[in-house]
């Protein structure tokens, strides 16, 4: 991946989210997705704050649209990495958020690590 496809790439996953489109969110990762991130462990309880069933995360995150049904994030930047992204942007409560993905052979996102200021 290069920046200007990180880039894209980022562009498109933060208007996924800002649409609350969950079919569109949803289209940016693949079937054996793993997330890990502390907000699992904020929303929906889980101590290790990771998920890895597919069902499980939609379910997360349409759990986490209804608390949050104003969510919005800025992109600030994306950069490449191989096979991966790290999208960095403002989420809720101005918090500030990197996630890493990292990609399978067919550009979806298959792992996914975030970490907020």
């Amino acid at each position: 991946m290069i920046k200007v496809e990180a880039q894209k790439f980022a562009e498109e996953w933060v208007a996924a989210w800002n649409s609350h489109d969950m079919d569109r969110i949803m289209s940016h990762y693949s079937n054996d997705l793993t997330i890990t991130t502390p907000m699992i462990k904020t929303i929906m309880g889980i101590e290790e704050g990771a998920l890895s069933n597919l069902e499980a995360i939609r379910n997360y995150w349409e759990t986490a649209l209804k608390k949050v049904p104003d969510l919005h994030f800025e992109l600030f930047d994306a950069v490449a990495g191989v096979n991966s992204v790290a999208i960095y942007y403002k989420s809720i409560m101005e918090k500030r958020v990197i996630e890493v993905m990292f990609l399978d052979d067919n550009g979806k996102v298959n792992k996914m690590y975030a970490h907020y200021s």
